[in-house]
């Protein structure tokens, strides 16, 4: 008996289980929080500028994230996992990107609409096809369109905005953002007078970049475009812990700052500085924190390169030639629907073997 359990092999078992697999210390709690760690910076400055209008947003993402996630371990009768940090960075990225004067009510929609629908629908976290915040986002502007283009200037939090009389409301509170300024100016090429961007003089427009990368006050738009900067430092802090690697965020920043500059280059009177463009919008927010989840995004390296340079020229394309001044969401989304293929086609080839398009 002793020399036939020793002659019989041990059985391996092995885990299936659905992406992102680790290969070292790392845990997916270790990595989610590391990200929340490294929109912290962003977040507080927004709070700072937006007050209780940003508070209420963010507030309300987290609470309808978490709590929606919950529900649906409930009532499937799976185990609970609202602490693992996934429904933070959800919540997070979702609240920053969308106006300080959303409603309260209208952020919960969305967030319903980024765990339920995104998520939870798909089986959790690991199993989602398309990023979460985003669908929430997309959501939100195909049913609350004007509520979602309706900007506060920073400290501007006393007015109260009428959306069944949107044009009633101040211009302070409802004036367009920079980025919507330089669409308005792509729309009106032919008529300088009208584009308020080329109004400009280039000083002023160096400052306007100035701000929207070091987040002075004097710059309107999501949440959570306040600052370049800050997105720039998390960014680096998620690279500095591997938690994410340098091949999206370059490419995503490559590829928009090469046909910003050609565009500017080909018709500076009509598109505005590529500086603008890097720093202004989400466009710093999707390079670190948005295209870079690890569940959306490609395994390969090679893939990661085609699948950032796929968001950063879609991006650049929707807001040079597009009806809506930013395309980050529907950037994103269209990639994540790219992610399988981009899976398959860069597929490592093992060491002198070869690999089936099958």
């Amino acid at each position: 008996m002793a020399e036939e359990e020793r002659k019989e092999p041990k059985k391996k078992l092995l885990t299936v289980s659905t992406s992102p697999h680790l290969t070292d210390r790392s845990t997916s709690k270790q990595i989610m929080y590391e990200v929340v760690i490294g929109m912290l910076p962003v977040t507080l400055w927004s709070i700072y500028l937006y007050r209780h209008m940003a508070v209420i947003v963010l507030l309300t993402c987290l609470a309808g994230c978490l709590g929606t996630e919950w529900l649906f371990n409930l009532a499937r009768k799976r185990p609970q996992t609202i602490t693992d940090g996934s429904g933070i960075v959800t919540a997070l990225i979702l609240g920053l990107s969308l106006p300080p004067t959303l409603p309260w009510w209208a952020a919960l929609i969305g967030s319903v609409a980024a765990i339920g629908a995104a998520k939870m629908l798909f089986g959790g976290l690991g199993s989602n096809i398309f990023n979460p915040a985003m669908v929430g986002r997309a959501f939100l502007m195909a049913c609350f369109g004007t509520m979602m283009t309706t900007w506060a200037m920073p400290f501007q939090t006393g007015v109260k905005i009428t959306y069944e009389d949107p044009a009633a409301a101040p211009s302070a509170i409802t004036q367009p953002t920079p980025l919507a300024l330089a669409k308005d100016a792509i729309k009106h090429a032919a008529d300088p007078d009208i584009a308020e961007w080329n109004k400009q003089s280039p000083d002023d427009v160096n400052i306007i970049i100035l701000d929207m990368f070091t987040g002075n006050m004097t710059v309107n738009g999501s949440t959570g475009e306040t600052s370049a900067l800050l997105w720039l430092i998390g960014g680096v802090f998620l690279l500095f812990r591997r938690t994410i690697t340098y091949h999206i965020p370059l490419a995503v920043l490559g590829s928009s700052g090469v046909i910003a500059t050609a565009a500017w280059w080909a018709n500076p009177e009509v598109y505005i500085n590529p500086l603008a463009h890097l720093c202004g919008g989400g466009l710093m927010m999707c390079a670190f924190f948005i295209a870079t989840d690890l569940v959306t995004c490609p395994l390969s390296k090679r893939g990661r390169v085609i699948f950032g340079i796929g968001v950063g020229t879609l991006i650049m394309l929707i807001r040079l030639k597009g009806g809506y001044p930013e395309g980050v969401m529907y950037a994103v989304l269209l990639m994540n629907a790219m992610t399988p293929l981009l899976d398959r086609w860069t597929r490592p080839k093992p060491l002198g073997g070869h690999v089936s398009a099958d």
